[in-house]
């Protein structure tokens, strides 16, 4: 695997790799690789014969108060495992490189609706800055498909608009939530958990699997999320949100919804944990 740091040799690489009539699969991270984005990795190699990541920590996408300065950086240790992947092609460009101009005034995509409430209300502009930097990822690399992990599920929304409204024709492929043995959802935040805290997150998951339950025992929603919400807390998280929304397009759930998806997000300590979970709702 060669790992590249500037947009010029991206795209050189990939112009041979696209006159030899290679199909390219591209899995953008913020690095500090676990085993959920290896798997982004793997599920990219069953559909392109050239794999691309990419390891970039966007700062457009972090808030004043969030952890930006703090976000673990671990290139050697993802290089390495990246290898042990299969990757073909590491890009981890500098900010300078994405953004030579700096950031103020840059041009800044939006993307509507999917955008808005649940993490979109909690975090303003995170959506925008991973929109933009999407875009100029999906500009350089041009890539036949590229995979995203569905933990960040509104975050696949997004993109997934993205990519139709701005016409990138890229096949997106979202790649189910990898899980600890214990059911806690895989993240690079997890590190940020005491040993205390890390032995209470799973709880989250058991709660969702609580009301998952409930729900498809059509025990009504509004009642539902009421108790979940109430046993989110009691297990010591102080809870963000927890929507019920349609799996398709994250609009609220009406009578006739079968196909919906439980979307949490919940501060255990300083760590903020993102889960979700699929459910198909009864008729009525």
């Amino acid at each position: 695997m060669d790992t590249v740091f500037h947009a010029s040799t991206l795209r050189e690489r990939l112009t041979t790799a696209r006159q030899a009539g290679q199909r390219i699969a591209l899995v953008p991270t913020m690095g500090n690789l676990h085993a959920g984005h290896l798997s982004l990795v793997r599920e990219a190699r069953r559909h392109a014969d050239l794999v691309v990541a990419s390891i970039f920590v966007n700062p457009l996408q972090f808030g004043p108060s969030e952890d930006l300065d703090n976000y673990p950086r671990t290139l050697a240790a993802d290089q390495h495992a990246l290898m042990t992947e299969g990757c073909d092609l590491l890009f981890a460009p500098s900010t300078t490189e994405l953004y030579p101009e700096g950031r103020d005034g840059l041009c800044n995509v939006q993307v509507h609706g999917v955008s808005e409430g649940l993490c979109g209300g909690r975090r303003p502009g995170h959506f925008d800055g991973v929109a933009t930097v999407v875009s100029i990822l999906f500009n350089l690399v041009r890539p036949d498909i590229a995979c995203f992990g569905e933990k960040d599920f509104q975050q696949l929304a997004v993109i997934r608009k993205l990519n139709r409204d701005l016409h990138f024709n890229i096949d997106i492929v979202g790649v189910p939530i990898v899980r600890a043995e214990d059911g806690l959802a895989l993240s690079s935040r997890n590190g940020y958990l005491s040993t205390n805290e890390r032995e209470i997150a799973p709880k989250l998951k058991q709660c969702l699997d609580a009301l998952k339950t409930r729900l498809e025992k059509g025990i009504e929603p509004a009642e539902s999320l009421r108790v979940t919400l109430a046993a989110i807390s009691e297990s010591g998280f102080k809870p963000d949100y927890l929507e019920l929304r349609r799996t398709s397009d994250l609009s609220p759930i009406a009578d006739d919804t079968r196909e919906a998806i439980i979307l949490a997000a919940a501060h255990l300590g300083r760590t903020r944990l993102l889960d979700n979970l699929k459910v198909v709702l009864p008729t009525t």
